[in-house]
């Protein structure tokens, strides 16, 4: 992956993601299902200019979902858990 815009999608806000972020100053990301712990480690450091210590990964099923008769299902994605180091943070809610 040459673009770090291509391996971070997005982050997850959810109240579990926002509750590593205040406890173990972690952060979860949707990332490409193709990209590695490396790639994500630099894409994460180079974008928000902070230290990465460890990153977490796995793969998540897409949910099944029915529509009147019809089923299907939701597409699989993957979820990165970046630790960063003491003193370092990103904070989304500020910026909106």
């Amino acid at each position: 992956m040459s673009n770090v815009y291509t391996v971070i999608k997005k982050p997850c806000l959810t109240e579990k993601g926002m509750t590593l972020q205040e406890m173990d100053n972690q952060i979860t990301f949707k990332v490409d299902p193709q990209a590695n712990k490396h790639e994500i480690k630099n894409a994460v450091e180079s974008l928000f200019n902070v230290n990465v210590l460890k990153v977490r990964t796995c793969n998540m099923t897409g949910k099944k979902k029915r529509m009147g008769k019809h089923a299907g299902r939701r597409s699989n994605w993957k979820k990165a858990v970046v630790s960063l180091a003491e003193g370092d943070s990103i904070d989304f809610l500020d910026e909106l």
